[in-house]
């Protein structure tokens, strides 16, 4: 019988585990990510799951021969470190030996070491697990880490529950046909477009609740902007005065959550040729204060794509903000469960947030009493009884409530100024991608 013990686990090479080394040995495991042979010696760049590192090879210092690896070769590398400001993070590493843990069996079909990949999005796809060897392709997803890392800092450090909700689901939360249906034994059952029914539920007993969790929506787009699948962030809230306290926390959130990512993902921030936005107060407009500002008749219900980069420019050039928040949307176009405006019952107390030509957030207050929501119900043409136990939290008492829902990879794709959301995403699912 083997015994394993969990303090002898192996590690991952850091920044730190460099510096203390410095004129000393280390030794971790790397992929070659390319060989640049000179005269006499030569360039081997290696690639940690974090880091690009330099290291030199010469047959000098080094017992293994150079001609027994190649561009994806996977090796356990031994050498000495020392400073040099001209390489990546100002280390270099004097190989003395490694040890090839496995080769390749073809070459890349992918450029994976030149600085930029340099394919279009439909050949990334066909050879993602190539792709996203590449450093910048790569960087997407640690900065999506740091987005979620930073939006669960913040959510728990003003008491927020984190909550994990089914995926299949009885109903769907936004109703209407872009709802993706599957079998449940005897059942029909369907892929949760959203949490809103659970968060809602979950405001009952525990006040503040946030997901980060997958969201399905079975729209046949196909668009740069919107996927079938993405990872939704959202929270919900109870005690609240009306929907502005939503988009207060959703603010505050943003600042902490820009913060956050320059404190912690400068290198991957550095790869991409944008600038974090700055976050002050970010302005709100009514939907038809919007469409006055976009000179377009009152006629419509809803904002359209070049709508949205209009908002963004005007929230630009006389806020200077890169956010803005349009509020007060027709009733006809939010969701059952939103509820209606005081001052004008075919408003609803609801919202989006819009970010660099975008919509990122929708959110908005809640129904919370029982006669309501039924009697908005009927007008909406919906029994409750179809909605299972989701008017119980209204029978049995709810607090005044509201929240949001963001999409990650279209916050993700803002920030970074990527050109698809798809490049957001690790393995999309769109109407064309079911694999990989």
């Amino acid at each position: 019988m083997q015994k394993i013990d969990g303090s002898q686990l192996i590690d991952e090479i850091t920044l730190s585990d460099l510096e203390k080394a410095v004129d000393g040995t280390v030794s971790f495991g790397a992929c070659v990510h390319k060989i640049r042979k000179m005269s006499g010696f030569a360039f081997v760049i290696l690639r940690t799951g974090k880091y690009i590192l330099q290291s030199t090879y010469s047959k000098n210092d080094c017992d293994s021969d150079i001609n027994s690896i190649s561009e994806g070769t996977y090796i356990n590398v031994t050498g000495t470190v020392k400073r040099e400001p001209r390489a990546n993070y100002g280390y270099e590493i004097t190989l003395s030996s490694f040890d090839v843990l496995s080769r390749p069996k073809e070459e890349y079909p992918l450029h994976v070491s030149s600085k930029k990949l340099g394919c279009s999005i439909e050949t990334s796809m066909a050879h993602r697990s190539v792709a996203l060897r590449h450093p910048e392709q790569r960087a997407v997803f640690k900065i999506a880490e740091g987005v979620v890392s930073g939006f669960r800092e913040f959510m728990l450090k003003n008491n927020f529950t984190e909550i994990h909700t089914p995926k299949i689901v009885a109903a769907g939360a936004e109703g209407g046909a872009n709802i993706f249906k599957l079998k449940y034994f005897d059942k029909d059952a369907y892929l949760a477009q959203s949490p809103q029914f659970y968060k809602q539920t979950c405001v009952a007993f525990f006040d503040r609740v946030f997901e980060i969790a997958p969201v399905y929506r079975a729209e046949k787009h196909n668009s740069t902007r919107h996927l079938n699948e993405y990872i939704g962030l959202d929270f919900e809230m109870g005690f609240i005065n009306d929907m502005h306290d939503v988009m207060a926390m959703e603010t505050a959130m943003l600042k902490y959550l820009v913060k956050y990512l320059d404190e912690n993902y400068k290198d991957e921030l550095s790869l991409f040729d944008v600038s974090l936005p700055v976050i002050n107060d970010i302005p709100s407009v009514t939907f038809f204060e919007a469409l006055d500002i976009l000179g377009k008749s009152h006629n419509q219900f809803d904002l359209d794509p070049t709508d949205e980069v209009k908002l963004c420019e005007y929230a630009k050039n006389n806020f200077d903000s890169e956010f803005i928040f349009v509020e007060k949307f027709p009733g006809l176009k939010r969701p059952f469960y939103a509820m209606d405006s005081k001052e004008d019952p075919k408003l609803a107390e609801s919202f989006d947030l819009l970010f660099r030509g975008l919509e990122i957030t929708t959110g908005g207050q809640r129904i919370h009493d029982y006669d309501e929501q039924i009697a908005k119900l009927k007008r909406y043409n919906i029994e409750p009884c179809e909605l299972g136990s989701y008017t119980d939290i209204h029978r049995y008492g709810m607090p005044p409530h509201g929240g949001l829902g963001i999409g990650l990879e279209r916050l993700v794709m803002k920030l970074l100024g990527l050109q698809n959301i798809r490049e957001a995403s690790l393995f999309p699912r769109d109407i064309h991608h079911l694999d990989p």
